[in-house]
């Protein structure tokens, strides 16, 4: 993957309670001429403010006190609109709509791969220098009924079961159904599904 060099200045947020994790992220944004600014919790962040020229917030999910979600919910509510991931060695789709419907841009699991983590914090600066307008992707159109009534399941973050017991339909149904649409998003697995999703929607 061709990484673009970004303009010089930019700035990362990183927020993660493990000091050794925060350096090699900051050593490897470093190397792609991000600067970066450390905070040890939420709340070290919420006490000092977002930096202005930050063009992104890199957050673990697992903090103490205010976990990343939280924060973040906290910083939109304080009109910051600086766009953010989420990051978390739990990597599920109920931990990934928690982050979306936050507002983060992606979710990313532990371990990252290092180009992943890159190619996601420009996205994030890319979208902070010209925010797009989302649009619905053509896939959304050729899925059937029952598939968006599953696709609804899962954005919600509900297991394969209980989409099946809200639709009166059997699990094996519903994972039919849920791997029908998978296919159709080219979607690798739920969680990227979700990400697809949100990623269509209109930002606040």
């Amino acid at each position: 993957m061709q990484m673009v060099m970004p303009e010089s200045g930019r700035l990362v947020v990183v927020v993660d309670d493990y000091p050794e994790i925060a350096v090699a992220i900051s050593d490897l944004l470093h190397a792609f001429s991000y600067e970066t600014r450390v905070f040890l919790s939420a709340e070290a962040l919420l006490a000092a403010g977002v930096p202005e020229n930050a063009c992104c917030l890199l957050l673990d999910l697992s903090l103490p006190g205010l976990d990343g979600v939280e924060l973040l919910t906290r910083l939109r509510q304080q009109g910051c609109t600086v766009p953010a991931l989420l990051v978390s060695a739990v990597g599920n789709i109920r931990q990934a709509v928690r982050a979306l419907q936050a507002g983060a841009l992606d979710f990313i699991e532990k371990p990252y791969v290092p180009s992943q983590l890159l190619a996601a914090v420009q996205a994030c600066e890319a979208a902070h220098i010209q925010p797009r307008e989302a649009s619905p992707p053509p896939w959304l159109e050729r899925l059937t009924k029952r598939e968006r009534e599953v696709l609804d399941g899962v954005v919600e973050g509900l297991s394969t079961k209980a989409i099946a017991r809200n639709l009166s339909i059997s699990p094996r149904t519903a994972e039919i159904h849920r791997g029908n649409l998978m296919a159709k998003a080219g979607a690798a697995n739920p969680a990227s599904l979700v990400r697809m999703v949100f990623a269509a929607m209109p930002r606040q």
